[in-house]
C-alpha cells in the first residue's frame, strides 16, 4: 500500500481508502433505498479486517449510511486501533418517512456527538458536511458548529463532500474564503500552525469527470481530496449487462437502468481496450485511472467484502500520459450524453 499526505493536514492516508457505505446495509428511508442492499455484519467486519490487513488506514462512512449502521460496525470493528483514520458526514437526515438535510448549529451539535458513541471514539479524525450547498455555508451555522467541536477536540479537521453533478459553487466559497482552515484543538508537543487542515470529497472516475477542473486549485490551496465513486457504483467494474437487477432496497435499482449499462458500455469501449495494454482488470484500470492524477490523497472504492479489498488494492499502476489524455478526450466527447443520462437518473 501506498499512502499519500492529506492536504496541509499532518494525516497521511492510504491512497485506496475503505468505502463505507455498503456495510451500512439496504436501508430505507420510506419507500427510498439509501443503501446497497443487504449486508452481512459478519463479512463487513471480516472485510475491514482485510482491508486493515492490506494497509488501508482511511475509512470513509457517514451517519446517514445505513443510518447510523455502518458507523457502528466501523466502531466495533476499529474502536482499539488508533493508526486508523475516521472519515465521517453529516448534514443528511431522515424524518417523518423523508429524506431532508439539516446543517444547523444545534443538529450537528448533537449529530457529531451521537456519531462518536457510534464511532467509540473521542475524536472524529476528519468530519464532512455531506453535500451541503452555497446556502448553508453563507448561512454561517455549520460553520460556527464544526469550528465549536474543534475547540472543543471533538473533531480534528474538517471539509465539504461536494455535490456529485456541479462541485463547483461550493468549492468556490469555501476556497475563496478559506473556508475549512480553522485550526484543530492544540496538542500536546505539536506546532499548532501545522495542523491547519482542510478537504474535499468530490467525484472522479473515467465517467464522470466534472470535477477535474477543481483538482489543481484545490490542490494549490492545501486542500486534500477525496475520490469518491471511482467505480460509477460498479458499472465500471464491467461486472453488469442489461439483464442485472437490483433490489428495492438497494439504491442502483433506479440509477443503473438498462438503458445506463447499455449507453455506457458502448462508450467506455475504446478505455476498456487499455486493459490488455496494462494487463489490468476494468476494476484496476477504473482505479489507476483515478490514482494517476498526483492531486488526489485517497481514492475510496465501496468495500463490503475481503474479495473487494483484493479486487481494489491490488494490480493498480499509473498510467501513461497519451492514455491520460486520451480518456480525459473522451470525457469531453462521448461520455457526455452518457453523464447526462445518468444524472437524469439521479
Amino acid at each position: 500500500m501506498q499512502y499519500r499526505k492529506f492536504g496541509s493536514t499532518d494525516l497521511l492516508v492510504s491512497e485506496i481508502g475503505f468505502g463505507a457505505w455498503a456495510i451500512g446495509g439496504g436501508a430505507m428511508i420510506g419507500n427510498t433505498s439509501i443503501g446497497w442492499g443487504d449486508a452481512d455484519d459478519t463479512v463487513s467486519l471480516q472485510a475491514i479486517q482485510a482491508a486493515l490487513d492490506a494497509g488501508i488506514n482511511f475509512f470513509d462512512t457517514a451517519d446517514i449510511y445505513g443510518l447510523g449502521h455502518s458507523e457502528e460496525i466501523l466502531g466495533k470493528a476499529v474502536q482499539h486501533d488508533r493508526n486508523v483514520i475516521i472519515a465521517t458526514k453529516v448534514g443528511n437526515v431522515a424524518r417523518n418517512d423523508q429524506f431532508t438535510v439539516d446543517y444547523s448549529k444545534e443538529y450537528i451539535l448533537k449529530a457529531c456527538g451521537q456519531s462518536l458513541k457510534r464511532l467509540r471514539r473521542e475524536t472524529i479524525d476528519y468530519y464532512q458536511l455531506h453535500s451541503a450547498r452555497v446556502e448553508h455555508l453563507q448561512n454561517g451555522e455549520c460553520i460556527e458548529a464544526i469550528e465549536e467541536l474543534q475547540k472543543q477536540g471533538k473533531i480534528r479537521y474538517w471539509g465539504l463532500s461536494l455535490n456529485t453533478f456541479d462541485p463547483f459553487p461550493e468549492a468556490e466559497v469555501l476556497m475563496k474564503h478559506r473556508l475549512g482552515n480553522a485550526r484543530p484543538s492544540a496538542r500536546a508537543g505539536t506546532d499548532e500552525d501545522d495542523l491547519v487542515g482542510r478537504g474535499f470529497q468530490l467525484v472522479l472516475n473515467i465517467l464522470n469527470q466534472r470535477a477535474l477542473p477543481i483538482l489543481e486549485k484545490a490542490n494549490k490551496n492545501g486542500y486534500g481530496v477525496i475520490a469518491r465513486m471511482p467505480l460509477q457504483f460498479g458499472l465500471l467494474t464491467g461486472k453488469f449487462d442489461t439483464n442485472s437487477a437490483f433490489p428495492a432496497n438497494d439504491h442502483r435499482h433506479n440509477r443503473l437502468t438498462e438503458e445506463v449499462i447499455s449507453n455506457s458500455s458502448e462508450a467506455l469501449k475504446p478505455v476498456w481496450e487499455l486493459c490488455k495494454k496494462y494487463g489490468m482488470t476494468k476494476t484496476q484500470l477504473a482505479l489507476s485511472y483515478v490514482l494517476s492524477y498526483p492531486g488526489i490523497s485517497t481514492i475510496i472504492p465501496g468495500i463490503r467484502t475481503p474479495e473487494h479489498v483484493t479486487q481494489n488494492t491490488t494490480g493498480l499502476a499509473r498510467l501513461d500520459d497519451a492514455d491520460m489524455k486520451m480518456i480525459e478526450d473522451l470525457g469531453k466527447g462521448k461520455f457526455v450524453p452518457v453523464m447526462k443520462l445518468i444524472q437524469k437518473q439521479g
